[in-house]
C-alpha cells in the first residue's frame, strides 16, 4: 500500500462512532532512528467550526497499537488519548 492511498483514508473510533477525519489531517510520529511509528497526532477538531468560541487547543494522539482495522476506504482504532507525553 502506498502512503498516498493511506492518507486518504477517514479515522474512525470504534467505541462510538466519532470520525476524526483523514489520516493525511494528522501527524506521524515516529522514531527517526528506529523508523518505529508512535501514532498519529490529531490537529484541534474546534479550529474548524466556525462562530464557535475558542477553547484552548487540544490535540489527541491515536497510539498505533489501538489501530484495529485498515480498510478500504477507513481506519478503525480503539480509542484516542488526549496526549503523546509518554513517547517524548
Amino acid at each position: 500500500m502506498l502512503l498516498s492511498e493511506l492518507a486518504e483514508k477517514e479515522l474512525i473510533e470504534m467505541e462510538n462512532g466519532v470520525r476524526y477525519g483523514y489520516l493525511a489531517e494528522t501527524e506521524c510520529v515516529f522514531d527517526p532512528k528506529t523508523g518505529i511509528i508512535y501514532g498519529f497526532e490529531l490537529a484541534d477538531q474546534s479550529a474548524k467550526i466556525p462562530f464557535q468560541k475558542k477553547k484552548p487547543a487540544q490535540t489527541m494522539f491515536i497510539p498505533w497499537e489501538e489501530i484495529h482495522l485498515i480498510g478500504e476506504d477507513r481506519i478503525l482504532f480503539r480509542k484516542a488519548k488526549p496526549t503523546r507525553k509518554q513517547y517524548e
